[in-house]
């Protein structure tokens, strides 16, 4: 694909919106709106790379509330002919046709493989991805099971989704070693991107989930970037037709 002249792809990932606190959430909901807005003066297509949401499941005839702002503006992004792209991550997997059908968005549950003016990219949440978390992995299949999603959807909203967020929390509490570079050997998605690289050119890996901002150079020729996220740091990855570089936001 070949960007229009002036155009540019926006990404950022991991806006956990719903926790800490109410307040807290909201703050930060303000902030992306306003990064949103800042990116619809040039966006050709913007990427929300997984884990926007803390929790998420939409049952037929209820979805979890709050973030009005949040989707207000996606509709107005969308509205104006920019193309939003949602990735389900390990926190908000459970999303089907709603923000479909209501705000215009394309959601990816799986990596998308694509090219703008001659750069390749490889974008993903990345959980699941590299070597080792099998016990993730596993779970990952099992709610991703449709007869899994099924059952869940029997539970009460109010039943479910406290349980949903209960679990949602307790993920992240045992989130570690998310504030630093563990070390070329030691991080799971340079791995991952190293084996795909011996068989096939990729210019960008693209992806969120770490909870660290990483620029790394894979080869002369590739470079894998992970996005951070927008709880304590406020980082987006911005192409402009020929080279990525990842910014931290400040209003």
């Amino acid at each position: 694909m070949q960007l229009d002249k002036g155009k540019k792809i926006y990404f950022a990932s991991d806006f956990h919106l719903g926790v800490p606190t109410y307040e807290k959430s909201r703050e930060r909901e303000r902030k992306i709106v306003s990064w949103l807005s800042q990116a619809q003066k040039d966006a050709e297509v913007i990427y929300l790379v997984g884990d926007i949401f803390d929790m998420w499941f939409e049952y037929k005839h209820a979805i979890p509330k709050y973030f009005s702002r949040f989707f207000g503006k996606i509709a107005e992004l969308t509205d104006a002919g920019i193309r939003v792209v949602f990735f389900t991550g390990n926190h908000d997997m459970w999303m089907f046709d709603y923000l479909t059908k209501e705000l215009g968005v394309e959601i990816l549950t799986e990596k998308l493989e694509i090219t703008y003016n001659d750069k390749s990219f490889l974008i993903a949440h990345g959980d699941g991805l590299g070597p080792g978390d099998k016990g993730y992995k596993l779970i990952k299949a099992i709610f991703r099971n449709k007869l899994c999603q099924w059952m869940f959807a029997r539970l009460h909203p109010n039943f479910g989704l406290g349980i949903a967020n209960f679990f949602s929390r307790s993920s992240r509490k045992h989130s570690v070693n998310d504030d630093k570079f563990l070390g070329e050997e030691n991080e799971w998605l340079i791995t991952y991107s190293k084996e795909v690289l011996k068989h096939k050119s990729v210019d960008y890996f693209v992806f969120g989930h770490r909870h660290h901002p990483i620029v790394f150079p894979l080869s002369e020729t590739s470079t894998y970037i992970n996005l951070g996220e927008w709880i304590s740091q406020y980082n987006y990855l911005v192409f402009d037709g020929e080279d990525c570089e990842l910014i931290p936001y400040s209003q």
